[in-house]
């Protein structure tokens, strides 16, 4: 893509599928409080006054599950009445055997992502972070005004791209649940003064930029009266709003045992330090099958424990990322960490193929230079275990 727009949506505390989000974790959270060896696999659902809590744990941790759930909605705001209902059976015991070790283990398999670009100092992208930023200030004058504006909302940026970068804003939306005391007039200048104004820096507007707010008019019924709510169903809202990929799993009322949620967190990790790593990178050769660069002393090659933003390969893809040229990492000759000198990189898999092949018949050599203190022999080997 070159000249676009994209579009992302973020929804405030009391939207009904939150609302499941926030109880679930809630219940994991008291959980682990308790027992934090707790394993926990715990949903919720919630229709009108009906709450439905289900899923299966292992803890030692007592849990009152509807005194949780109950004073979770009185938090968000919500002051009606509420019934609720447990269905949290004990956790399979073979999901438990497997994650109860003394190794690091997980209790099922599931497709991760990490996503991170430099549209903003959190490195997100941008239509999702303004979503997320309008939704916060939303709730936060929401408190302020709780006679004018009630619980649920929803925020929507859409943002121009004009050769792949940010060129302007260009429509925002805002719904925000209301008291039937209010007119939309009063709302529209309510959310424009204290809700995007105080959010959205000026440089993105322009006298084209679309405001919608309430579209749609009245929005006295809201929460879980004005429709139902489930765990995991703002699983997009939750990541990168749409940009990048996403392997299905949800977040909240999962423990980390749960890699939906823990390997989530992880591979943002690694992909927010390697945006972030603007490292020196010294480039020797490059064309459109290798790169050859000059690798420094005390520079790992990749990202190993207690080496997470500090290597080659960090340097190396923040190179490509402020390029806009999607890179995976293929490293043909590998240096030890407090070794300098040159290391050769394939750009792509059949030069990685073939670069590999030559490596593997010693068709690829190295030659070191060392500087040595004090006296040696006249002759002798040096004896080393060396990795290529």
């Amino acid at each position: 893509m070159k000249d676009y727009i994209f579009t992302s949506e973020s929804v405030t505390e009391g939207h009904p599928d939150k609302i499941c989000d926030q109880i679930a974790d809630a219940i994991v959270d008291a959980a682990l409080a308790q027992d934090p060896y707790s394993n926990m696999a715990v949903e919720c659902t919630i229709k009108d006054d009906f709450v439905l809590i289900y899923g299966e744990c292992n803890t030692k941790a007592e849990l009152d599950y509807e005194t949780i759930a109950l004073n979770e909605i009185k938090r968000i705001g919500y002051t009606e009445e509420y019934h609720v209902h447990t269905v949290v059976n004990q956790q399979s015991p073979e999901i438990h055997n497997a994650v109860n070790r003394d190794e690091v283990c997980a209790g099922d398999q599931g497709i991760m992502f990490g996503y991170a670009c430099d549209e903003n100092d959190e490195y997100m992208p941008l239509t999702i972070y303004y979503a997320h930023l309008l939704a916060r200030q939303l709730t936060k004058v929401r408190r302020e005004h709780p006679d004018l504006l009630k619980p649920d909302g929803k925020t929507q940026v859409s943002v121009e791209y004009e050769n792949d970068e940010i060129k302007r804003i260009d429509t925002i939306v805002v719904s925000t649940q209301h008291s039937k005391d209010i007119t939309q007039e009063e709302i529209k200048e309510l959310i424009m003064n204290e809700v995007i104004k105080p959010c959205i820096d000026e440089k993105y507007l322009d006298e084209n930029t679309k405001y919608f707010i309430n579209p749609t008019g009245r929005f006295v019924i809201g929460g879980p009266h004005g429709d139902s709510g489930l765990t995991g169903r703002k699983i997009i809202v939750d990541t990168y709003g749409g940009t990048g990929r996403h392997g299905g799993g949800a977040f909240s009322g999962k423990d980390c045992t749960k890699v939906d949620r823990s390997a989530a967190y992880a591979a943002r990790y690694v992909a927010k330090n390697i945006v972030a790593a603007d490292l020196p990178l010294s480039i020797c050769y490059e064309d459109e099958d290798i790169l050859v660069v000059n690798k420094p002393a005390d520079m790992p090659i990749h990202p190993s424990m207690n080496n997470y933003d500090n290597t080659l390969a960090n340097a190396v893809c923040h190179y490509y990322q402020t390029q806009g040229i999607p890179y995976t990492f293929r490293c043909v000759n590998r240096l030890d960490r407090d070794t300098t000198g040159l290391t050769i990189l394939a750009k792509h898999l059949i030069s990685s193929a073939i670069l590999n092949s030559e490596v593997s018949v010693r068709g690829i050599s190295r030659e070191y230079l060392a500087i040595v203190k004090g006296f040696t022999e006249d002759e002798g080997t040096v004896l080393s275990l060396i990795h290529i």
